[in-house]
């Protein structure tokens, strides 16, 4: 892209500025979840360059976003950089345990999972970066996101069994 960076959903510490503007130069901020403000406005204003919340599209970019939940409570979007196969998500898929049910490697948030955000199913996702655990890499991401899409509704029995552990343990 030019040399562009662009930054997604940031928190701030020492050094994160210079740290982007080595990789380039930095082109906006994108905020994926209305909630989620994070350091965005921040360091949007310290880098000089725009802040995008929530957007539908941003012109001439290699990514595009996909919806995740559009509601008077919640809005959000995805990234999708279908070059690099990369899926970039704030809250709809997560991997710490409170998203996950048994041994998915991603799950979906549990608000979501009546109705979870079919515009992230077939993609072929290679990496999956997520606001809520570590992201998931390789082969067998594509396979770990359209999992979980797939039986977000049939496994929430399971999620809820597994609660009273997620609470004792956290």
């Amino acid at each position: 892209m030019n040399g562009d960076v662009w930054v997604i959903d940031p928190l701030e510490g020492d050094g994160v500025a210079s740290r982007i503007r080595a990789l380039g130069r930095p082109a906006g901020v994108i905020q994926l979840l209305d909630r989620h403000e994070r350091d965005c406005a921040s360091l949007a204003q310290r880098l000089g360059v725009p802040l995008h919340v929530v957007p539908r599209t941003i012109p001439s970019v290699p990514f595009r976003f996909l919806p995740v939940a559009s509601s008077r409570w919640w809005r959000e979007v995805a990234l999708w950089w279908p070059d690099q196969r990369v899926l970039v998500c704030a809250d709809g898929l997560g991997t710490i345990p409170y998203f996950r049910v048994g041994d998915e490697l991603a799950g979906v948030h549990p608000f979501l999972r009546l109705r979870p955000p079919a515009a992230l199913a077939g993609l072929g996702v290679q990496h999956l970066l997520v606001g809520h655990g570590e992201g998931v890499h390789g082969e067998g991401t594509a396979a770990a996101v359209d999992d979980a899409l797939r039986h977000a509704r049939r496994r929430i029995p399971r999620w809820f069994l597994q609660l009273p552990r997620l609470l004792r343990e956290s």
